[in-house]
């Protein structure tokens, strides 16, 4: 009797248990307007996607961030390409600009150094379409070695190409000094503003985050008109990782992988970046940390003697949003979305209140590249799209155990944005 007992008071206990259980509330997962598959990387590892007005699509995939994109002059890869198909890409604007004679590392030097071509590919990190319907490609000229060693840049590496769409032809590179593009640089990602009263050129401008995980991080401002540059902010902690950052994706704790060395913490730089929607104000944030800063405009374009000080002083905190890569900007919300990694989401910083807010949560999300299953960078399309890559880099290599865990294919998707939100037009 005990025992027939004790057994069914066991089994009240477990339907009980099962009653309860369906009625707690958990995490669904989900969240916002649904995302849609456009397209899947089997071949090399993606972190930008751009987006003409035309519908036309661009990723790049940088040989800084994975040794097997690295061209060599004869394997046919490339660090820019056009997607020509829902699983096939080619490279952009040709093969030959992706295949630097030798190879992107220059072994002659000690040590192996970045190939300094001015008139080729050597690893690019962003595609960009402007306001006027051109790509600019941001070349950072570092690209890592097979054992993933990050070689230094040299002069002609690191540049900002202009390439014509109607015709695929370059119409402008710039190249940066290395009193603005460092040997250690790593020019990460980079935005338009065309309006010709902002600068006496008449041409517009381009602000570019130096990320580098070497120390000297900053905020570059390129006239396109005279193609001089400069930077700002250079050693301020705004642009700069915050001490020990951790980042944890799906309750992994994300600590940094160096061959030979002890495991560590991630020390990426300012990143990623967007521009209001009247173009006033640049906003970015570091890889390595939670927080979003902003500074205007004005203040950036500035070169004169005491620009640095007044730079300086004009930066805003708006406060913790996540963590976070790509970052792009809408015209008719003037929403500034960014990847929200820890969250498998993408947010939305609204300047008009100073609230961050969840847009879209999806399991599949990981790291966003607001145009990379990690979000990278992001791009918004004239017909009110927001697309991003998602590649997974915190499985990579580079954080710890060391081991690759991505697991091909990589995606990218889009989700429309609310209220009519479209592309911002600074022209």
């Amino acid at each position: 009797m005990r025992t027939y007992i004790l057994a069914a008071a066991a089994a009240n206990i477990l339907l009980c248990s099962a009653q309860n259980s369906a009625q707690l509330i958990r995490d669904p997962g989900v969240y916002g307007p649904p995302l849609e598959l456009v397209h899947l990387y089997y071949d090399q590892f993606p972190t930008g996607i751009a987006v003409s007005s035309t519908g036309r699509l661009f990723s790049n995939y940088p040989g800084g961030l994975d040794p097997n994109n690295t061209n060599n002059g004869s394997n046919g890869r490339y660090t820019i390409a056009e997607l020509t198909g829902n699983t096939t890409e080619s490279a952009y604007p040709s093969v030959a600009i992706n295949s630097p004679p030798g190879g992107a590392i220059n072994y002659t030097t000690y040590p192996p150094s970045g190939a300094g071509y001015s008139n080729y590919f050597i690893g690019s990190q962003s595609i960009v379409i402007d306001a006027a319907n051109r790509a600019w490609i941001l070349d950072t000229g570092r690209v890592e070695t097979p054992n993933g060693t990050l070689v230094p840049a040299s002069y002609g590496g690191p540049k900002l190409v202009g390439i014509h769409l109607n015709n695929n032809t370059i119409f402008q590179t710039i190249v940066f000094p290395t009193t603005v593009a460092f040997s250690d640089s790593y020019l990460n990602d980079v935005r338009f503003d065309l309006r010709p009263n902002i600068t006496a050129s008449g041409k517009g401008v381009a602000y570019i985050t130096d990320s580098s995980v070497e120390g000297r991080n900053g905020i570059i401002t390129v006239d396109l008109g005279t193609g001089q540059s400069w930077r700002h902010l250079d050693g301020n902690m705004a642009v700069r990782p915050e001490s020990q950052w951790l980042a944890y994706l799906w309750g992994v704790p994300l600590y940094s992988f160096n061959p030979g060395r002890p495991f560590g913490y991630s020390t990426f730089g300012a990143d990623g970046i967007a521009l209001s929607a009247d173009g006033a104000t640049l906003y970015w944030k570091s890889v390595a940390g939670r927080y979003l800063y902003s500074i205007p405009t004005a203040r950036l374009r500035d070169n004169s003697a005491t620009s640095e000080v007044l730079a300086q002083a004009a930066i805003n905190n708006h406060g913790q949003t996540g963590i976070t890569d790509g970052m792009e900007t809408d015209m008719n919300n003037g929403f500034i979305y960014h990847g929200n990694m820890e969250q498998n989401a993408i947010s939305f910083y609204n300047p008009a209140n100073g609230t961050d807010s969840l847009f879209v949560r999806d399991p599949r999300i990981n790291w966003v590249r607001i145009q990379r299953d990690t979000v990278d960078t992001m791009s918004v399309s004239t017909n009110g799209y927001l697309y991003f890559t998602c590649n997974q880099l915190a499985f990579g290599t580079g954080f710890y155990p060391g081991t690759d865990r991505r697991q091909k294919p990589f995606a990218l998707f889009r989700v429309k944005l609310p209220n009519n939100g479209t592309k911002v037009i600074l022209t």
